[in-house]
Formats: C-alpha cells, sequence, structure tokens
C-alpha cells in the first residue's frame, strides 16, 4: 500500500503555527515512508473563500517547503457530494429535518435540566409524509442529518492508541444545511475516498467527528474503507494556555514577512513539540523525516513558545554561510562581504539585524570615551593608510607598549570609542571595514 496523506486548509484566512504543524506532520509521515502528499482547498463555504488566500496558503507552504504532489478544490466536486447524498438518502442514512436552531436550543436545555445528555432525540424520523409536507407548506427547509448506529466505533489511532466511542452519547451530526451548504464532514469523507487517502493525521478535536465519518466512510465505501487515523494534541502558550486566540499574531506570512524567521526553525521546532526529542535545529526536512514518529507524541498539549522559535532561528543564522545570505544581504543594504558576514553572524537573531551591525561601518555611531587621554594616545598610534586583517593585533601591541594597559582595560576602551557598543563582533574584522580615517575621527569623539 502507497501511503497517501493529506492536510485540508480552509482558504477564508492565512495559515498559522497550528495549522503548519499538521502539515508538517502528514509530510513527515509520507516522506519517511516514500508515501504522497495531497493539498485539498476546503473551499465549500463559497461566501468566505477567497481566490487570494488560497494562493497565499500555497505560497506560505511553499517558502517553508512542505510540497505536495496532488491538489484539488472541494469547490468542484458540488456533484460528487450530491450523489453521494442521495445514496445516503436511499440506504437510509441521511434524513431530513425541519427544526430551527431556536427549537433545538429549547430541547438542549430541557435535556440539561433533567440531567440528560444534550442528544438529538431523532424526532424527525417519526414525522409523517403529511407532517412533513406541513412544515415545507410553512416555508421551512430541512436540514440534514446522518443516522449513527449507536454503537461502539472503535480503531487503533496512530497517536493516541486504541480508541473508541459510543456513538450513541453523540447527536446524529448535520451533514447538509438547510440552505443546502454542506458542512466539513461529507465532502470530506467523499473527497477522502476519491483520492484514495489511507492516513488522516490532524488535531484531536476531531476525535469525535471521527466517529461519525468512519460511519460515512462504511456507509459509502463498505466495511473498512476508513483510513487509519491519528489526532495529535493541540498547541497551547507556554504558560499552559490556549493558544487559539493568538495564532494571528502567528501566521506564516507574519513570521515570514513581519518577524523574519527561518523557515527550518519554524519547522524544527513545529517537529519536535509534544515528543520526548530534544528541540534542535535542523538544516532540511529531511533530517526530521529521519527521526519522526507520530508514536513519540505524547498525549498532553504540545508548549508553544516563541522564544524557542528565536533561539532556533538564531543557531541558524550563525550557521548560514556567506553564499546562503549575500542576495538577501543586498536587499537590506548590508552586504560588507564574506569577512564582515563571518564576524556578526553570531551576534543575530535574524538576518535583517545584520543592518544595526552595518552601522558600525557606515555610522553614524557616538563613541563612548571614558578616558580622552588614552583614545588620543590610541589615534595617534593608528597606522595610515589601508588596514587590514593584521593591522587591531598590530595596532592595540602599540597602544599596550605607550599606556601600559592590557586586557579588558585595554581592549573594551577602543571598542566603546570605535562602536559605541560593549560587545559584538571580532575588532579585528571591523577594523578595516571602518577605516582609519573614521576611526580616528571616533577615538577623538566625532560621531562617525
Amino acid at each position: 500500500m502507497t501511503v497517501k496523506v493529506r492536510f485540508a486548509p480552509s482558504p477564508t484566512g492565512r495559515i498559522h503555527v497550528g495549522n503548519v504543524r499538521t502539515a508538517l506532520m502528514n509530510v513527515l509521515f509520507a516522506r519517511g515512508q516514500g508515501g504522497q502528499v495531497v493539498l485539498r482547498i476546503d473551499d465549500t463555504d463559497l461566501e468566505r473563500s477567497t481566490a487570494e488566500y488560497e494562493q497565499g496558503i500555497k505560497d506560505d507552504l511553499t517558502w517553508l517547503g512542505l510540497h505536495w504532489d496532488e491538489t484539488f478544490n472541494q469547490s468542484h466536486h458540488f456533484d460528487q457530494y450530491e450523489a453521494a447524498k442521495a445514496r445516503l438518502v436511499e440506504a437510509g442514512y441521511l434524513y431530513p429535518c425541519y427544526e430551527t436552531e431556536d427549537e433545538l436550543d429549547r430541547k438542549r436545555k430541557i435535556q440539561r435540566a433533567q440531567g440528560k445528555p444534550p442528544v438529538y432525540d431523532r424526532a424527525a424520523l417519526s414525522l409523517t409524509d403529511a407532517e412533513r409536507a406541513a412544515l415545507e407548506a410553512e416555508g421551512r427547509t430541512p436540514h440534514w442529518r446522518f443516522k449513527l448506529s449507536g454503537g461502539r466505533i472503535e480503531w487503533t489511532d496512530l497517536v493516541r492508541g486504541p480508541s473508541h466511542i459510543e456513538t450513541s452519547s453523540v447527536s446524529d451530526p448535520i451533514l447538509i444545511r438547510a440552505d443546502g451548504s454542506y458542512l466539513y464532514t461529507l465532502p470530506s469523507v467523499v473527497d477522502d475516498l476519491e483520492a484514495g487517502i489511507t492516513h488522516i493525521i490532524r488535531g484531536e478535536d476531531h476525535v469525535t467527528n471521527s466517529a461519525a465519518q468512519i460511519e460515512i466512510f462504511e456507509a459509502l465505501g463498505g466495511k473498512g474503507a476508513a483510513p487509519q487515523m491519528g489526532h495529535h494534541p493541540l498547541l497551547v502558550g507556554k504558560d499552559g494556555e490556549k493558544l487559539s486566540k493568538r495564532l494571528g499574531s502567528l501566521s506564516v506570512k507574519g513570521l515570514r514577512e513581519d518577524e523574519d524567521i527561518e523557515p527550518m526553525a519554524v519547522l524544527s521546532l513545529l517537529a519536535k513539540l509534544g515528543t520526548s526529542d530534544p528541540v534542535e535545529a535542523r538544516s532540511s526536512l529531511q533530517a526530521l523525516a529521519e527521526d519522526f514518529d507520530l508514536a513519540k507524541l505524547s498525549r498532553t498539549p504540545a508548549r508553544f513558545d516563541p522564544a524557542d522559535l528565536e533561539r532556533l532561528n538564531a543557531r541558524l543564522v550563525h550557521e548560514m554561510n556567506y553564499s546562503d545570505v549575500k542576495e538577501r544581504l543586498a536587499a537590506l543594504n548590508a552586504d560588507s562581504g564574506e569577512a564582515f558576514w563571518n564576524a556578526v553572524r553570531d551576534n543575530l537573531v535574524r538576518v535583517r539585524d545584520v543592518a544595526e551591525w552595518r552601522q558600525l561601518i557606515d555610522g553614524p555611531v557616538t563613541p563612548v570615551i571614558e578616558d580622552a587621554d588614552f583614545a588620543k594616545t590610541a589615534a595617534d598610534l593608528l597606522p595610515e593608510g589601508p588596514l587590514d586583517a593584521t593591522s587591531w593585533s598590530a595596532w592595540t601591541g602599540a597602544v599596550k607598549d605607550a599606556t601600559g594597559r592590557k586586557g579588558k582595560d585595554l581592549f573594551m576602551p577602543l571598542r566603546l570609542a570605535l562602536t559605541g557598543q560593549p560587545r559584538g563582533p571580532e575588532m579585528a574584522v571591523l577594523l578595516p571595514l571602518i577605516g582609519a580615517e573614521t576611526a580616528r575621527a571616533r577615538l577623538l569623539g566625532q560621531a562617525r
């Protein structure tokens, strides 16, 4: 059997880290077994779905390196959903219901007051043809529910292990609204059957849905038609709080454009959250796939801490070669050559931070001078003409001999005068880039 998974975002907004974690698990699972990935665009909500969001999702996934083998839109499959509806109605699985939302809400309140679970009472199944005709004459149009078996649905979950749902404890799910629009459940089953999906990997908030969908799979495809399923714990904040309201600020677009986060930092973190593996920066999706195993996932929610993302991002930036970032540095007007990049990269969290260190060369820098006499002596001893990689050592040696200073007392005042900063890249690299003229002016207290 060729493994085939799907990631199914709705083009009603941009994808965020929660979506990416699910997409990543599907990709790593499939790639680790030589399988295929389907990108299914769940755009049955024609009013809220847009081509702009759809393209944005594809752009975000491409930037992350989460590529797919096939893609299709659910909005192209309405004829198939109608055919599935007809089959389910004919087989007695799908039945019309005429209650309004207010009527259903009243029923639920009464059930709760009686200490009963708020499960739909299937009153619609008792309606006669005449009663249905009378309701429709009032202008009511039915919504359609799938008739569950009322038995226990069991499956071996790829994450949770042996799992079951008693369908007698849940309401028959609504598959089609009164306005004729489809909810998620039926189109998803129809498309999974058509696409030959073998494994469904998604959040644990779908566990109850899965029991109903397994019965719909079997109603349409026969016994054993349902794919294998895995339900992973959801993300929470670093303190355990729900992350849902904050996910908008963690969109992929925002991480890429506003935060300048590297794609592999995002993937490295999300691949390891909720597992016993250490969270480490990895340079490729293949490296993550080699370690990935759904069995490693904990049953507890995974904690997402933006500080971890920054730490991983910094590690990746520190390991970047100049050739990897040359074009990006040029776009930032911060390309001072390979020696400069190698000197500053260990001080960066993001690539764009290089612009701040580039200012040490271009200026203006306000010198920090605590001992003007020492600074003037150093200025007088600064070599004339072009400086090179050996100039810092030769110059500081001369200053040491002239002033008797050494160690921190020697080097820190020079760094503060030349850069205005108490720490930063190696001065041996910065000094030739700053140049003798500018260096001398800063040592004399001039902001340049």
